[in-house]
């Protein structure tokens, strides 16, 4: 084991558990269990001593150093100084050089495992009213992240062939699925800016172990393409995106109708340089999708038309109005993206 003692242990998640999470009132005492946290331990490849800075008090100091509108590391020590000297604890250094090396003797894994089980643990909870017609909806989006710039950075995630050498920061991207029912990130995956896979198509294929069967992604334009719809499809999972207009133009006059602009049609397989032969040749060679025209319209508002691309093609169990207030659903995940990529931010700069 690469803590200490059992007993070290117990009495450290009951730290984290009664400091931060119960009296912090944040919801997550029931989920952020010490099975977790032992889990997410269990990953750390480097043993420690008994020290101010233990991993458990390090992810305990992080937590809030993320949740705080002030994100320095300084006003995170001198939180956690504050309170040792409220409980009547040795007093510690108020620098912030022994927090940060503890940080960074964490691997990134150690908090992305923890983010995971969480996640899971949350979303396993979900009642059945949050659902959409009784089915999981996960949301996938993508957006990039500046970082420091250090060398170990550079290295990880180069600037791009048309940026002269030492101009601009280390850029990455990152995708990440989130729960429609209860908004937790579930899965979270980076990349280079730029590169032969490392678009958020990548990232999604990536990602796409954690859907199960009957499962609904629910994602934009840059996914509405056939590899995407099929290989999801061909796993029992449905997708609801918007069409990618660079790639196709739908005809309502063709295709089995189901109403008024809404069909279903046939998508050929498309040329793929990035697949091998034999893979290529096991694929069909058409899917069907359903095609849907959507008019949103919002007194004071121009209205807004769209086309909604769905493997969901029961048009009596899915209408188009419940296609139309699902993809609304988008917006959420939009408008808390920036508060998403924030938090990112400094969740690699402590990797």
């Amino acid at each position: 084991m690469p803590y200490c003692s059992e007993q070290s242990f117990r009495s450290q998640f009951e730290f984290l558990q009664r400091q931060f999470l119960q009296d912090g009132g944040l919801p997550l005492s029931d989920v952020l269990s010490r099975e977790t946290v032992q889990q997410a331990l269990d990953t750390v490849e480097v043993a420690w001593n008994e020290r101010v800075y233990t991993p458990i008090v390090t992810l305990w100091i992080f937590l809030g150093q993320v949740l705080s509108a002030d994100h320095s590391c300084r006003h995170a020590v001198a939180r956690f100084l504050a309170h040792r000297v409220s409980r009547g604890e040795t007093r510690c250094s108020s620098r912030t050089g022994a927090y940060c090396q503890a940080r960074k003797r964490l691997p990134e894994q150690f908090f992305s495992t923890i983010a995971r089980l969480v996640g899971k643990a949350l979303e396993d909870r979900s009642q059945d009213e949050w659902l959409w017609k009784g089915r999981h909806v996960y949301l996938f989006d993508g957006t990039t992240v500046l970082m420091p710039d250090t060398e170990a950075n550079q290295e990880a995630y180069p600037q791009t062939w048309n940026q002269k050498a030492g101009a601009g920061l280390p850029l990455a991207r990152i995708g990440a699925i989130f729960s429609l029912s209860c908004g937790v990130i579930l899965d979270l995956a980076t990349a280079k800016y730029a590169g032969k896979g490392q678009g958020e198509v990548s990232l999604l294929h990536k990602l796409s172990d954690m859907f199960s069967e009957g499962d609904v992604l629910l994602a934009d334009a840059l996914m509405c393409n056939w590899r995407v719809l099929q290989s999801l499809q061909q796993r029992g999972v449905d997708t609801v995106t918007r069409i990618n207009k660079a790639l196709r133009t739908p005809d309502f006059r063709l295709g089995e109708r189901l109403g008024k602009e809404d069909h279903i049609v046939m998508w050929k397989k498309p040329t793929m340089r990035n697949v091998d032969h034999e893979t290529y040749r096991s694929m069909p060679a058409f899917i069907r999708v359903r095609e849907t025209r959507i008019r949103i319209e919002q007194p004071g508002f121009r209205t807004k038309v769209m086309v909604v691309v769905t493997t969901l093609l029961d048009s009596e169990e899915f209408t188009k109005e419940d296609l139309a207030a699902l993809y609304r659903e988008r917006w959420n995940n939009e408008v808390c993206q920036a508060g998403y990529t924030e938090r990112s931010h400094l969740y690699l700069e402590a990797a």
